[in-house]
């Protein structure tokens, strides 16, 4: 086989595949982004507590 019947058919099976899948709703996509959106916000805000409370800390008992 050449390469592009190999290419050629690559591409076939890769739209037969694409066929199989279930693809998420409209409102399915907007819910499961919010809900990124909002454990991205959650863990952003942990981590920038934690950074300040061992940053005070820090200067609090190391460098005074």
């Amino acid at each position: 086989m050449d390469i592009f019947s190999k290419i050629t058919n690559f591409f076939k099976d890769v739209r037969v595949e694409l066929k199989k899948v279930t693809w998420p709703t409209r409102q399915e996509a907007i819910k499961h982004t919010i809900a990124v959106v909002a454990v991205t916000a959650a863990v952003a805000i942990f981590l920038g507590a934690a950074d300040f409370l061992f940053q005070f800390l820090i200067n609090l008992l190391i460098l005074k």
